[in-house]
């Protein structure tokens, strides 16, 4: 029986929020404000901005380790988790979660606009409770049918600069939302087994790792073409569309390498591969976003 301690440490708060996670959501809602207004965004939208989204996100991902606390305990990649370890109690983790959540919507509410704070709580509800409460479980097109609501931080940071939802920001959306299958699945078939144990029907537990590997492929073949919309529609330009390639070409090497070699080594490589594509991918799009505004 874990034993939790009196005095909760903050780094268990800290590993509550999925800082890595939360991270890489922050930066593409970054680049999400910055690629909304030339020049130097407005600080103080920014700033609030950028700071509600991560409070929001941080609170999803302490109610989404909330719900999962019994699936974390059986799983070598989550059992040393605050909540299966005992370091946090499930009122620690409840509370610390509505205070992040309702500090980031009164940040939102009061000093940034209306749309970005219900967008955000649409995504925040989104995650924490269809995703992790219902479609994780219901679905193996879970991560297809709740990609959407891991997809919006560029969106929000695009509506936190402007206060509207503009057809760029929903691209930025549709980049991460193509992103997220093979990224997810490329982990889920490496975990495969672990998956299985806890009845959660990922694609390689219900269809095989064979017809993941399939799908994973197929999926980064639509990614090369959603990430040249970007440049087709003007909005970036060579820089951009040149590392975009780059990238995809690599993402599908990757893909073709899973289908040759089948073990989750492999796997594992590609995982960490979508995540260094998706960062440079957002960076070649703020790098291009100012160059064009520099000629």
């Amino acid at each position: 029986m874990p034993n939790p301690s009196s005095i909760p440490s903050w780094k268990n708060y800290l590993t509550l929020c999925k800082p890595n996670v939360v991270a890489e959501m922050i930066f593409t809602a970054v680049v999400g404000m910055l690629l909304a207004v030339p020049g130097i965004p407005p600080l103080e939208p920014f700033f609030y901005g950028t700071l509600g989204i991560a409070l929001a996100a941080s609170s999803a991902a302490a109610i989404n380790q909330f719900i999962d606390r019994k699936a974390d305990a059986q799983m070598s990649r989550t059992e040393k988790r605050p909540l299966p370890t005992g370091e946090l109690t499930t009122t620690n983790v409840i509370s610390f979660a509505l205070v992040l959540g309702i500090s980031a919507m009164l940040i939102l509410v009061l000093l940034v606009n209306i749309l970005t704070a219900v967008l955000t709580f649409l995504s925040l509800f989104g995650y924490a409770i269809v995703y992790t409460l219902y479609l994780k479980r219901a679905t193996p097109q879970n991560i297809v049918i709740g990609g959407i609501f891991g997809a919006t931080p560029p969106l929000l940071g695009w509506c936190a600069m402007t206060g509207d939802v503009h057809p760029h920001a929903l691209l930025l959306t549709l980049i991460i939302y193509v992103w997220t299958p093979p990224h997810f699945w490329a982990l889920a078939i490496a975990r495969r087994e672990e998956y299985a144990k806890v009845n959660i029907p990922m694609l390689p537990v219900t269809h095989g790792s064979a017809f993941t590997r399939l799908q994973i492929l197929l999926y980064t073949i639509l990614l090369l073409c959603v990430t040249l919309l970007p440049y087709l529609t003007r909005m970036s330009g060579l820089i951009y569309v040149a590392s975009a390639i780059l990238l995809d070409v690599g993402f599908i090497y990757y893909a073709v390498l899973m289908m040759r070699k089948k073990d989750n080594k492999t796997a594992m490589k590609t995982f960490v591969y979508s995540i260094v594509y998706i960062t440079l991918l957002f960076a070649a799009l703020l790098i291009d976003h100012y160059y064009l505004y520099t000629i």
